[in-house]
This record gives structure tokens, C-alpha cells and sequence, in this order.
């Protein structure tokens, strides 16, 4: 099993690039293998909704993706991670489905979170209500009938086909220890999904609630410990939340960069960018995008109110005239209302639908510049998979009734990726990719200046002599790489 790295990440699902695991190999050894050194592969486990994230069992790949074999063979030549879901598992797992055929004499029962012992006298206050950091309308809260016939409420944080888990029952942490230790004998790095919505304290937004979620950090790390596996926690808030984890020394994600490279790109101003790149943590996972959208609360602090809310308005203005000249019939499969959360009673745009390409008005010189500023960035690198082919917005899944979110979600035919990767300005940016892999000086020191005028930075790395030098023009739109041998040229 290789150990992660500090080079290029693709993100994708099992079945992206190609049709399967096989298929992802094979894509990847024949056009990315010196641009790709690490693979997160979303869930690839029987699941019963959510592309994945309503997972069954973890005991097997499912099928229509191939077999451990083939995860193994993968992590043998790319450094993996895969995810867990912490807060919630399949209402179609072997747990619920046995507390709701024996109910009470369920070994599972107190594994799930029933809503009426949960809050003080059986119901939330409206001040309750208000405050909680609700993903969707009504409230994080259904009922299910039990094989008796009588019916139970259950905290339910996300979708129909997943139901929250309570990470301090007996049998939760024994279903920790067991999929846990699975995981990390065939990857080196578990991506704790959706870990800050398991800190549930009545009276509070029971989103990321100290001390709480250190004692959950704690039981939900206790099965890697001895291991060598890495721990990724997916957490889209404010920025301070991944300081205060990075703090305690593991890896955390930076959903911030993009809606900053954004304002940046758009406003030809990079004094935010650039306090970010200063201070941001170094043991970390830069992102451009992901497969639910671009975050739109991560860069909260480091941007105004009003300018993030002029960064989202002109990408949601672009995504608005592409889908408003849909059918009405399509149209109603807006992605938008996924998107929104409710905060305290307020709704904010927490993840903006479509993918960064698009978002960002096509613009292939924008675009590169924003790709080499990630990969200059301190962190490791994830590309998705849509953006490492600079993917468009694809309605076409609107017409073959999938739901709005597979809109940044298409599958890449070989033939397709063949002919994707022959764009000249993606070629530019594997070219760079091929630089971030093989230079030691991405090992050493990181600094970030300004350069001859405002709206320029300089972001460079050194090590030994060694140096890699990005100058990187938001007003033009252009980027310079120098290396101790000169200039790089970019172009074929």
C-alpha cells in the first residue's frame, strides 16, 4: 500500500472515468501517470441513495465497480483514501433493518437517535428549531413504523436513505472499530464524511459543538490508532473549524480557496487571497471543486459579507442563464434548493451547483490561472475529476431523470477523456501538475508576495537550492513558472 503523499490528488467516483474500477486504472496509467499520484475514490461500497454516501454494508466493493482486488492493485501504484460515513449509515444496513423488525430487542436500537428521548420533554422548542444547522426543510426529524406496527422518530440529518447514528452507543462504536479497521488495511488515508453534524447537544446548532466533538474525534479515531492511516475530516464552515483540527495535527480540507480564487479572478484584487495563503494550515487538502459544488460558506472571515455575496451572485447569474434556457419540465430539477442551509433561522448559499469551469464563465485562461494557483498552494492537491477535464455543465442528466446534483457529476467515456485531454489549456496545467509531482521544493518552504502591482502574486517554494516560482496576473489573466533552469514553458 503506498502512504499519501504531498502531490497531485484526483477525486472521483468508481465508475467516472471509464465504467469501473478497472477502467479507472487503465484511464489513469494510460493519460494522467505522471500527473496523478493519489486517489480519493467516493464511495464505492453497496449503497442504497446519494451516489454512494447511503452505504449498506462496507464489507464488499460493490460489484458493479469490481472487487477489493481491484482497490488493492490501485493502492499498490496511487496513494488512496476512501470515505466513512460517521454521523449516518443505509436505512437498508443490517442494523436498521433489524431494529425495525425486533424494535426494543434490537442490539441496535440505542444506535440511532430517537427524537423524543433527545430533547428535553420528548419536543425541540422553537428557539430549539432555530438555531439548528438544518440541511433541509422541516428539520432533521422522521418517522419510521416499526414491524409491530408502532411508529419511532429518528434524528435523520440528510436524505430519505440515511438515518444518523449515535457515535457514543455501544454498538456504534463497535461499528466503528469493525468498518474502520477494514478500511484502513487497504488505504492510507479514511475521509471522515459529514463528521461535524455527529455532535448533537439539544439547544445548540448540533453542528461541530465542543468539547463534544473531540470526544467523538476520539472514539471515531480509536480504530485507525497503530494503523499509519490518515485522517481527513469533511467539514464546509468557517474557516477557523479546520485551524482549530489542524491545530491537533491532523490533515483538513481548503473548501475556502475557491470561492477566494473566485473573488480573486473576478475582482482582479488578491489581498484576501493572499492573507489566506499566509496563514492557512500547511497540513492540508486544497480543493477546487468537489462533487457536490463549490462551498459557499468556507471563505466566511476572510472575505466581507458583501463580498462574498457579489462572488456567488455573478457565478449563480452565469449558472442561471445556462439552466433558465432549459425546458420548464427540467427546470424543475433545480440543484439550487440543495444547495441552501439554514443557519440560526437565516439561509445561506452553502454549496453553489455546477462545475468550477462553468462557474467560472469558461474562461480557459481564468481557469488555468486558478488551477496554478491550487497547485502552488500549500496542501495537497485534489482535482476532481470533472475539473482535471475542465467538465461543462451537463443538463443531460436532467433529461434522463436524475437529479439536479449529477449536473457536476458526468461519467467520461475513454474516447471522451482521449479527446479531453488534448486541450491546450488543460495540457498547460498538466504540465504544471507534472512539476508539482516531481519537484522536491514543494517539500520546503512556502511565501507569498505581492508582485508589481496589486493585482499580482508571487508564490513560491524553496528547498535546498531547489526553488519553483508561480507569478500568477489576475488582471491578465496569465501565470509565469520559473524553476532554477528558467522559465517553464507550459506550451507544447
Amino acid at each position: 500500500m503506498r502512504k499519501t503523499e504531498n502531490k497531485c490528488m484526483l477525486i472521483t467516483y468508481a465508475d467516472s472515468m471509464g465504467g469501473d474500477l478497472r477502467a479507472l486504472e487503465h484511464v489513469l496509467d494510460t493519460y494522467f501517470a505522471d500527473e496523478i499520484a493519489g486517489v480519493h475514490i467516493l464511495p464505492f461500497f453497496p449503497s442504497s441513495g446519494d451516489r454512494g454516501f447511503a452505504v449498506i454494508n462496507y464489507d464488499v466493493v460493490d460489484p458493479a465497480f469490481g472487487t477489493w482486488e481491484d482497490i488493492d492493485r490501485l493502492a499498490e501504484k496511487y496513494f488512496l483514501a476512501a470515505d466513512f460515513m460517521l454521523n449516518h449509515i443505509s436505512i437498508r444496513a443490517e442494523e436498521f433493518r433489524d431494529y425495525m423488525l425486533r424494535g426494543e430487542a434490537s442490539p441496535y436500537r440505542d444506535m440511532f437517535i430517537h427524537w423524543d428521548e433527545f430533547w428535553p420533554g420528548g419536543e425541540p422548542t422553537e428557539a430549539d428549531l432555530a438555531v439548528l444547522y438544518a440541511r433541509k426543510p422541516g428539520g432533521p426529524c422522521r418517522e419510521f413504523t416499526l414491524a409491530d406496527g408502532s411508529g419511532v422518530r429518528l434524528w435523520c440529518t440528510f436524505y430519505e436513505e440515511q438515518v444518523d447514528i449515535d457515535p457514543y452507543a455501544p454498538a456504534t462504536r463497535e461499528y466503528y472499530r469493525r468498518n474502520l479497521g477494514r478500511l484502513a488495511s487497504h488505504v492510507p488515508m479514511i475521509r471522515f464524511d459529514a463528521f461535524a453534524y455527529t455532535s448533537k447537544v439539544p439547544g445548540t446548532s448540533c453542528f461541530f459543538i465542543e468539547p463534544q466533538i473531540w470526544d467523538i474525534l476520539d472514539i471515531s479515531t480509536e480504530p485507525l490508532r497503530g494503523t499509519g492511516t490518515d485522517m481527513l475530516a469533511e467539514i464546509h464552515e468557517e474557516y477557523s473549524i479546520q485551524l482549530k483540527l489542524a491545530e491537533r495535527g491532523h490533515y483538513v480540507y481548503d473548501f475556502a480557496l475557491p470561492l477566494l480564487l473566485l473573488h480573486a479572478v473576478e475582482s482582479g484584487r488578491t489581498d484576501r487571497l493572499k492573507h489566506w495563503l499566509e496563514i492557512c494550515p500547511r497540513r492540508q487538502i486544497t480543493t477546487l471543486d468537489t462533487h457536490d459544488g463549490i462551498g459557499g460558506v468556507d471563505a466566511a472571515g476572510l472575505m466581507t459579507e458583501d463580498e462574498i455575496e457579489d462572488t456567488v451572485r455573478v457565478v449563480m447569474e452565469r449558472y442561471e442563464r445556462a439552466f433558465g434556457a432549459l425546458p420548464r419540465e427540467l427546470r424543475e430539477r433545480d440543484p439550487v434548493p440543495y444547495g441552501r442551509i439554514s443557519v440560526g433561522g437565516k439561509e445561506k448559499m452553502y454549496q453553489l451547483p455546477g462545475t468550477f469551469f462553468s462557474d467560472m464563465g469558461e474562461d480557459e485562461d481564468g481557469y488555468v490561472l486558478a488551477r496554478a494557483v491550487q497547485l502552488f498552494a500549500p496542501g495537497i492537491p485534489q482535482i476532481y475529476y470533472v475539473g482535471l477535464l475542465a467538465g461543462k455543465n451537463d443538463f443531460s442528466c436532467l433529461e434522463r431523470g436524475e437529479g439536479g446534483r449529477e449536473i457536476n457529476r458526468h461519467n467520461f467515456t475513454e474516447a471522451e477523456i482521449a479527446e479531453r485531454v488534448r486541450a491546450p489549456f488543460l495540457r498547460r496545467i498538466f504540465a504544471l501538475m507534472r512539476l508539482r509531482n516531481a519537484s522536491d521544493a514543494f517539500n520546503g518552504v512556502f511565501s507569498v508576495r505581492q508582485g508589481r502591482s496589486p493585482a499580482e502574486l508571487v508564490l513560491r517554494w524553496d528547498k535546498d537550492g531547489d526553488f519553483a516560482e508561480l507569478t500568477a496576473d489576475f488582471d491578465k489573466k496569465t501565470i509565469e513558472v520559473r524553476v532554477p533552469s528558467g522559465v517553464l514553458e507550459l506550451d507544447d
